[in-house]
């Protein structure tokens, strides 16, 4: 657990043993189990989750009772509903574990004490936001640009990763297209 959040945070800042011991007391490490539930829409939003194994999902339940992935995160990822989370006010997402994860989980609370204690971690977390907002702000630009089918080949080419561990109705649900669409696309560049 701690070397691979420790690998992650020295891509961004430098911080020493002691340093690194006390920030990592801030956190739980929590296991979940393929589909469960780590917020469920209504629940006041308390936690940030990191991926330190498996892969996690955000949906929303549509007005048509259809679930629709906004995001999903891998190791090293972080994962929240940041408004939700910002303001402690309850959540219109869930976050489900897609496959057995490991997750390190900080409490709002706990979050804003580690910013005071250890400012170098503001500098940490604005690069992780600004990579969040940017990678946000391009999937904005794909969904009114590109068709769906343009879609999903920008998609697997950028983060082939994901196509190869995400289950086909979840990737659909991403892309906002049906599976059934999504495997005409995916035989139509196998012919």
């Amino acid at each position: 657990m701690s070397a691979i959040f420790k690998a992650h945070l020295q891509k961004f800042i430098t911080i020493n043993d002691a340093d690194f011991a006390t920030i990592t007391s801030y956190f739980k490490t929590l296991n979940f189990k393929k589909k469960e539930n780590l917020l469920s829409e209504g629940q006041i939003c308390k936690h940030h989750y990191f991926v330190l194994k498996g892969c996690l999902r955000k949906f929303f339940i549509n007005e048509k009772g259809v679930e629709q992935t906004t995001e999903f995160a891998l190791e090293t990822w972080w994962l929240t509903d940041n408004m939700a989370y910002e303001f402690q006010r309850p959540t219109e997402f869930f976050i489900q574990a897609i496959e057995k994860a490991e997750v390190m989980v900080i409490h709002h609370a706990d979050q804003q004490k580690l910013l005071e204690a250890f400012p170098v971690m503001e500098k940490y977390f604005r690069f992780v936001y600004q990579r969040a907002y940017s990678a946000i702000q391009m999937r904005i630009k794909y969904l009114y640009s590109l068709s769906k089918e343009e879609f999903y080949h920008n998609f697997n080419n950028k983060q082939p990763e994901f196509v190869q561990r995400i289950p086909q109705y979840l990737l659909a649900s991403f892309l906002g297209i049906t599976p059934e669409y999504l495997s005409e696309i995916r035989s139509k560049k196998r012919s």
